[in-house]
């Protein structure tokens, strides 16, 4: 398992929804190593600050298996850093990915806190209006994740995995997410992981609502 590449982004105008917005998905990748923070890579811009970045979301990752898939789909190769992950992996390594799972390139930890959840700008940065329910289809999320350790990344890198506990799996995350009316041993389930705060604040709303 190693760092394929690290991707990162700068302002970039772009319809998304039928209006012209300034977005970061369009990520490139870098030459060289690159610092990593807790709010993310040292020159990448996040357009969506109300759903993007922060210190729970402030890495996203992608893997050139998951690009495997989607070219076998599509019909044609995607360079890596087409879903405006920052950093994208071989693979995510042996076992499904879960809430909690830490990665360790150099001195960087990241520790994963959700799945990607498809919007408007990811259809358009694809140029495809049906490319948010294509993304539920495939079920190939990518993970999100935190920065416990500090430092730079370069391609090429080794990646070591340490396993969590048995918090739910990214998958089981993505598909709860879409869920009607999830159920609420399922959600509390998801709040015993370490989670980003965002979806934190999302399924207490949801518990409260059913209290």
């Amino acid at each position: 398992m190693h760092l394929t590449c690290v991707n990162v982004a700068q302002p970039r105008e772009h319809e998304i929804s039928g209006k012209p917005a300034v977005t970061g998905i369009f990520k490139v990748p870098q030459v060289g190593s690159v610092f990593v923070g807790t709010l993310g890579l040292a020159g990448d811009f996040v357009g969506d600050t109300k759903h993007h970045g922060g210190p729970d979301q402030a890495v996203y990752v992608y893997s050139t298996a998951d690009y495997d898939v989607w070219s076998e789909r599509l019909g044609e190769a995607l360079a890596p850093g087409t879903f405006g992950e920052n950093l994208t992996f071989t693979t995510f390594g042996e076992g499904e990915v879960r809430i909690g799972d830490r990665y360790k390139i150099g001195d960087v930890v990241l520790e994963v806190t959700c799945p990607r959840i498809p919007c408007d700008t990811l259809a358009a940065r694809m140029n495809d209006l049906a490319f948010v329910k294509k993304f539920r289809e495939v079920g190939r999320p990518g993970f999100y994740a935190r920065v416990l350790s500090e430092g730079r990344v370069e391609a090429g890198m080794p990646i070591e995995k340490a396993h969590s506990t048995d918090f739910p799996t990214i998958g089981e995350a993505f598909e709860l997410w879409f869920q009607k009316a999830p159920d609420l041993s399922e959600v509390r389930r998801m709040l015993s992981a370490p989670i980003a705060e965002r979806g934190r604040k999302d399924w207490e709303e949801y518990l409260a609502q059913k209290a």
